[in-house]
């Protein structure tokens, strides 16, 4: 990082504790008093504002960012330095390996050759990387074109294993950054790439980039507004949507909150079963600090009535405000009961599935309470519908002249 300031980089990419070492950025505050040191103008961290950050990054980890972290994330490896390619990428890297490392198996299985484990694949892999970062002109390491380069080093590991050729699986985005359109590159492109684009019929180029992406800013504003979307401060939604539009409209759609709470509980009974909890001692562990919400009649449970995607019960994670309708139950006299929350609070398992039939008393589900109660806009407290009531037949009666 030294090297790079004094060779002219104005900004410059660090992390921050907790989230910091190994192998992720080093801490701000290091690179800052080295900085200093070396008689760079950089301003004071306001420590205040680092430690509340800190402390909130804290408190993601031991709620749910935790479960995701891999458990080498913190220690440096010397397998990186070769490769250039950034620390924070072994995670998905090794996901990726996995992925084709049964299928790499199988073939070696079936030629009758020797398998390979998943550390051999792993230091083809980085040799691989090696080879290709300068071929394709040294981009810089950093999202979206680390990625590329790895995924290019990927399909070559796993095709030139299976007897086949490199540079046999490389997609339109991976073209466009060795084509020049998404930026200059700062080496040299191979001259095998370069033949090899010309058999396709691609061109390089020099332009602008921003001219090969489309302008649809007001296609994506539009949808906002069919779809009543706020904005957000300096349109940053719109800015969200227009840049991950599949991703943004499974996030508004709940799609992607319903998977991550699922992959959050999954992730956590696993942490529990690693440490030796039996299934029941998973579920008490998973209700601790919940509140059950018990049936208030005999019926069949309605959580939603949707005849053209079909109804199913709500996801892990749904957030509920007191007063809110919870589910339905439908008596066996055929009456529609509504069964409320009590309490504000998050949606911690749900019991029971759409159409079963639950006893009075039965769980349905259990909700963590919240710190902060929020009510439903028509939610009145118990005593001021029995006082509402108790004034509503008053009046009847004196309307009676009893």
């Amino acid at each position: 990082m030294l090297e790079v300031c004094e060779n002219g980089a104005d900004i410059i990419d660090v992390a921050m504790e907790p989230i910091s070492w190994g192998k992720i950025h080093p801490d701000v505050i290091t690179i800052r008093e080295m900085l200093y040191d070396a008689g760079f103008d950089v301003p004071e961290i306001n420590m205040d504002a680092y430690m509340r950050a800190r402390t909130m990054t804290q408190s993601f980890i031991d709620d749910f960012l935790g479960y995701f972290m891999g458990a080498t994330n913190k220690e440096t490896s010397s397998l990186l330095v070769g490769c250039g390619l950034p620390g924070g990428m072994m995670g998905s890297m090794m996901a990726d390996l996995k992925g084709v490392h049964s299928g790499i198996n199988m073939y070696l299985r079936n030629h009758n050759e020797p398998e390979l484990s998943i550390d051999d694949l792993l230091v083809k892999l980085f040799d691989e990387v090696a080879y290709v970062w300068p071929r394709v002109g040294y981009p810089p390491l950093v999202t979206p074109f680390s990625q590329y380069v790895k995924n290019i080093a990927l399909m070559n590991v796993y095709n030139m294993t299976q007897g086949k050729g490199r540079w046999l699986a490389i997609d339109q985005n991976m073209w466009n950054m060795i084509l020049g359109k998404a930026g200059r590159i700062p080496g040299k492109i191979d001259p095998e790439l370069v033949a090899l684009a010309k058999e396709k019929g691609l061109e390089f180029s020099d332009a602008d980039p921003q001219q090969f992406y489309p302008d649809a800013l007001d296609e994506f504003r539009k949808e906002m507004k069919e779809n009543g979307w706020e904005f957000g401060p300096d349109d940053e939604e719109l800015f969200e949507l227009a840049m991950h539009p599949e991703q943004y409209r499974r996030y508004k759609s709940g799609d992607l909150r319903r998977e991550f709470e699922a992959s959050l509980a999954k992730a956590k009974a696993d942490a529990l079963a690693k440490k030796g909890f039996d299934e029941s001692d998973i579920k008490k562990a998973m209700r601790a600090g919940t509140q059950m919400i018990p049936a208030p009649t005999t019926g069949t449970v309605l959580w939603e009535v949707d005849p053209t995607e079909g109804s199913m019960a709500p996801a892990t994670g749904t957030e509920y405000v007191t007063g809110q309708p919870f589910c339905y139950i439908e008596t066996p006299f055929g009456q529609i009961e509504r069964v409320n929350t009590n309490f504000t609070g998050k949606l911690i398992e749900v019991c029971v599935g759409q159409g079963q039939t639950v006893r009075k008393g039965d769980e349905l589900a259990y909700i963590k309470p919240a710190e902060k109660e929020e009510h439903y806009p028509d939610y009145q407290p118990p005593i001021k519908r029995i006082e509402e009531e108790a004034t509503t037949r008053q009046r009847e009666r004196r309307s009676l002249g009893r």
